[in-house]
């Protein structure tokens, strides 16, 4: 199943509060899932990074085989198609885990878009860095924004409105 995915992370403080967000969305243009991901402390690196994971596993667990994802971090997407090289030993460890678990998928590409060309990711990860102060979440804990009712079948919970109060889903191994 083809796959268009938007991805951002974000971090108020660099270092501080942060989130990463997700958006996915099908061939016909339907957005099949919104997802974030808290951080009570991390960098803005650590959450772009931490957005392409969240996207991979997600996209596993809704059945995708091929992957157009879409960033605004050009570091991100430079280092992960091996333009740039990863100084930073703990984003090393990551990036490893990353390309480990793409290599799961038929096809995996990343591309780079401005800041203005990744509204929604963007929103995900505000949203999410305000669920996640105003209702004290965990650290590496998803906040479920919006889930298609097409994915019923899948192993994530529903909620029903996009900004819906923050409910533990699951914990992510940052």
């Amino acid at each position: 199943m083809l796959l268009f995915i938007n991805i951002d992370g974000g971090s108020r403080g660099n270092p501080g509060l942060g989130a990463s967000g997700v958006i996915i969305k099908n061939e016909k243009g339907q957005t099949l899932l919104k997802q974030g991901l808290f951080f009570t402390k991390c960098t803005n690196n650590q959450a772009e990074y931490n957005a392409l994971k969240l996207a991979l596993t997600s996209a596993q667990k809704i059945g995708g085989t091929v992957l157009k994802i879409v960033s605004d971090s050009e570091l991100l997407v430079k280092q992960f198609n091996g333009i740039y090289k990863i100084k930073n030993p703990d984003l090393k460890i990551l990036m490893a885990e990353i390309k480990n678990f793409a290599s799961q998928f038929g096809s995996v590409t990343l591309k780079h878009t401005l800041r203005e060309g990744n509204p929604e990711a963007d929103e995900i990860c505000n949203l999410t860095m305000d669920a996640g102060k105003a209702h004290k979440l965990k650290d590496g804990q998803i906040y479920n924004l919006f889930q298609s009712a097409a994915l019923k079948n899948a192993p994530l919970k529903s909620v029903k409105k996009e900004k819906a109060e923050a409910k533990q889903l699951e914990l992510f191994e940052i």
